[in-house]
């Protein structure tokens, strides 16, 4: 056996580096949550995007959770998302039916999540919005954003945090139009276009 003199901080090994965890690809997963909008409803839009690290590359293992009020603005108290056969205690997903208002979504090999949802109604003061929660390697504490979907700029303008914030981190905070029903938001963890975050104490 080797002795090393601790004594010598030049004969001191480094420690190996790791990736730090936590890791999110085991028992979070389950197959429908980008599914959240009912089945045929006529208010269902497409939200999608890419989770980027500081560097702008995609991170294909994070998470990304929605939630959201239905196009009243209600805030939805049904169960179900994650739905149990009461004698198998299999998994039986959702009904296609009920609108709970959250999703869970894996980012695919490219760093890409979509959900398909309701477009949320107002609530008070503040325009329409889908909360967000971001799980990613390398962060040990989850991250919390809004996507806010363009359409009424008077709105907007008006949100109350919206209106804190300068033009530049305002607009990382909206999502992009696409057409169609579809929106595209990026979620930059850090770095030049970082997403403004919120801090819930």
């Amino acid at each position: 056996m080797t002795k090393i003199d601790t004594s010598k901080p030049e004969s001191v090994l480094p420690t190996p580096s790791h990736t730090v965890g936590p890791f999110y690809g085991y028992a979070l997963p389950f197959r429908g949550g980008e599914e959240i909008a009912p089945v045929g409803h006529p208010d269902t839009v497409t939200v999608h995007g890419y989770v980027l690290d500081g560097e702008g590359e995609p991170l294909p293992d994070a998470f990304v959770e929605l939630w959201g009020a239905d196009p009243d603005g209600n805030v939805p108290t049904t169960d179900g998302s994650i739905r149990r056969d009461p004698a198998t205690g299999g998994y039986l997903g959702r009904n296609g039916v009920e609108f709970t208002g959250w999703g869970r979504v894996q980012t695919d090999a490219n760093g890409h999540w979509y959900a398909r949802t309701l477009r949320p109604g107002a609530r008070g003061r503040s325009a329409p919005y889908l909360s967000v929660c971001v799980f990613a390697r390398g962060l040990l504490v989850h991250l919390f954003t809004r996507i806010y979907l363009p359409g009424d700029e008077t709105a907007l303008a008006a949100d109350p945090l919206l209106a804190r914030l300068d033009r530049a981190r305002r607009d990382t905070l909206i999502a992009r139009d696409e057409g169609h029903g579809t929106y595209r938001f990026d979620i930059r963890l850090q770095g030049e276009g970082e997403t403004v975050f919120l801090e819930f104490t």
